[in-house]
Formats: C-alpha cells, structure tokens, sequence
C-alpha cells in the first residue's frame, strides 16, 4: 500500500486528536527511518525524546525478543526480577538508599501519581494548594492537565481539579507564592514543550530550600529531561547535586527506549509511606517486558558512554549551529536542543517553525515546533557527528525554503 493510500485510510479509522499525521513510518536503523514510499529521513526528533538508542538498537531488540519470549506479563499480584532490578537501577542511579519506585506505562502517568502523592501529603498535613509553572507540560489525563498551564489543553475539560496555582518561572515568583498552604512545588528542569526552555540560575536550589522550610514536596518531572536525554542521568542534579535531591522524580520517554514505561521515584522514608497499600496501582506497569527494555537501554547508555556523547553531541550542535545565519540563539542542555529562529514569521506571514518543520521534511529531516519561532531536537543519543553535520549542512537551505513558503 502507498504511503497515501495508508493516510487516506487513518483519517477514517483513528480519531482525529493527534490532527492528520505527515508520514507513514515502516523502518528503522539507528537514527534513520523510511516511510512507505521508501524515502529516508535522519531523525532527530526521536519520537520526542524517547528513542534514546535509536531504532532497532541490536542490544534492545535482543532484550525486548527474549523477554517477549519468556514471560511479557503478569499483573502486580506478584513481582519478577526485571521489575526489581530496574528499580534497584533507577536508586542506584539516583544515588538514594532510601528512594522507592513506582511503575507505569507513560509520563502522564507518571505524573497522575505524583499528583495523587501531593494530594495525600497535603491532605496529612492541611495544605491545599500546589505550585506549578506557567508554559509548563505534565501530561493530558485529568490530574496531570490540571498541572499542565496551556489553556488550550486545558479549557476544554473544565472545571478541571482545584488547588493548582500557575506561577511565572522565576524566582521573584517562587519566592511571593510560597506559603504554609503549599502541599508541592511541580517543575521541568527544562520546559521541553514551551520551546526547550531551561529553569533561572539557582532556581531548583531555592524551591529545594523553600520546601523543605514549609513542608512541601518538591516535585521533578524529568519525564523528557531524564535517562541522559542532557548527558546527565537527572538534569536536576546539574544544580542540586547528589546531597539535594528532590522528594519526587517522574520518568518515561528515554527510560523504556521505544517501549511505553514510566516511573515515578520517591525520596525519603517519610515520602515512600505517604501512598499506602490500595491508594494507587496499574495493571500494566512495571510488567517484565516494559522493563527488561529499560534495563536493557539504561545497560547500553552506559556501556557505550552515551551520557558523554550526548553533552559533547549536544555542545557541538549548539555550537556549530549558533554561526549560522537566521538563528537568533540555541538553548537547552545535551540533546535537547531549541533553536530559536531570528524570524517568526515566513515572508507570507505564516509561523516560521512549523514551515521550517515541512521544509525539513521535505529535505529528509525529521524535527518539530514547539512554538512559531523554536525548532526543536531530541535525536538519539547514538547521533553521530557524521549525522549531525548533515543537518547543519542543509540548515540554511531549509531556512530558505522555510521563509518563502
């Protein structure tokens, strides 16, 4: 079937939410992929941040086949060993003893339990408000949109729950809303959807001071941040360092490689019995084939060094992307790069991120807009120099292209 044939036929099977998809994908190897007319694209997207070993990463298809030959699932009446040395990996990881895990099956997830894990705590300790951040993206189901400050996600399902104060991402703001009401703090180190935009200079630092001194939560979605998607394993570590941790952490996209799981780890023993026995749980998370992919993509990020690879890849994008014409600034940390364009607008008055992304495709690179002026990049952290100087070659035709559409 042509790649047309088989769009013509998702917009009368699937519902619409996602809008109209632009290309049908049947391959992958390493950061290439084919679509169905078998044209070929590098991608540097990586699913949005998840492919964190590329595609058909030998050591995961070995992992993830065996594992499916085996035991896939089994429900969380009992445990198996890939569940339990994955999380033993995640503390390890982390750096805490006294860290517990829960697992799932996405960022949302994810969240939805560390909203749960902020309700309960204020509701021991009589507090009814949490904090998050304006621009910020926790997920779509009900408790993580909630936290999530688009209002064009979030109006159409209101009234949404209660309790959610959106503040500026800035310190003067953090400092004016935190009071002895506030049951948690929830933040990105990097707002990956508002356009790659990293946190203030010693801003995790004084929510880590605040929260201790009022009895809140500090809450790290690392769902797009982690896994070494920065070249760290925790982007929040690059301020609070091993000493400070968070009291909660949420996890997906790189964790699992390519298969859907997600976490959210807990600090403390005072925190690790907050959610008792009955007051969260899933069917699917934390089954054997979910993580013996994320152990198999945690064992080969390291073994192959690719936490630094991926902050010397992303320090020579931005560097060598940065001299180029029509780029205003790069920002971000590893491979999570934003590339802010000097231009928002096409020369037909179009924004000019979403046109750069058609132009870009229609060159054999794949890359979004998470806003009309930023590009967005989350390739996998296999990129190879080779790879990425393709995309730098071909950035100022594409721009071209970009601007006359």
């Amino acid at each position: 079937m042509s790649q047309q044939n088989y769009l013509e036929t998702y917009s009368t099977d699937l519902l619409g939410v996602f809008g109209d998809p632009s290309l049908v994908l049947v391959r992958g190897e390493g950061s290439r992929v084919w679509d169905a007319d078998s044209k070929p694209y590098l991608d540097l997207l990586g699913g949005i941040a998840v492919n964190a070993l590329g595609h058909a990463h030998p050591a995961w298809v070995k992992a993830v086949g065996e594992q499916a030959a085996t035991l896939a699932h089994v429900s969380n009446f009992f445990t198996t060993p890939q569940q339990v040395a994955l999380a033993h990996k995640l503390r390890g990881l982390l750096g805490a003893e006294d860290a517990r895990v829960f697992f799932c099956n996405s960022g949302t997830e994810a969240n939805e339990a560390a909203y749960k894990l902020a309700r309960r705590h204020g509701n021991l300790h009589g507090k009814g408000t949490i904090l998050a951040l304006e621009q910020g993206f926790h997920g779509r189901t009900i408790g993580a949109l909630s936290l999530t400050h688009k209002p064009a996600y979030r109006q159409p399902f209101e009234p949404l729950p209660t309790g959610i104060q959106h503040i500026p991402a800035t310190l003067e703001a953090l400092e004016e809303h935190f009071t002895d009401d506030v049951a948690a703090l929830i933040v990105e180190p990097i707002q990956g959807e508002a356009g790659v935009l990293p946190l203030p200079e010693g801003y995790l630092g004084r929510a880590r001071e605040l929260t201790r001194q009022h009895n809140a939560l500090l809450i790290v979605d690392e769902v797009q941040t982690g896994m070494g998607r920065t070249g760290r394993w925790f982007e929040h570590s690059r301020e609070l360092g091993a000493d400070e941790l968070p009291d909660a952490i949420t996890l997906a996209k790189g964790l699992g490689g390519g298969f859907p799981v997600g976490a959210m780890m807990v600090v403390g023993a005072k925190n690790g019995a907050t959610l008792q026995a009955g007051m969260h749980g899933t069917t699917f998370g934390g089954n054997p084939l979910a993580t013996a992919a994320a152990l198999a993509t945690l064992e080969t990020i390291e073994a192959e060094g690719l936490l630094e690879h991926a902050d010397n890849m992303g320090s020579y994008l931005r560097q060598q992307l940065g001299q180029l014409t029509g780029i205003q600034t790069t920002r971000g940390a590893g491979l999570l790069i934003g590339i802010v364009l000097e231009d928002a607008k096409t020369d037909a008055g179009a924004p000019l991120a979403p046109a750069f992304v058609v132009a870009a495709r229609e060159a054999g690179f794949i890359v979004n807009a998470p806003n009309e002026n930023t590009v967005r990049l989350a390739p996998a952290l296999t990129l190879s120099h080779e790879e990425a100087d393709e995309f730098i070659a071909a950035f100022p035709h594409i721009l071209a292209q970009a601007l006359q559409s």
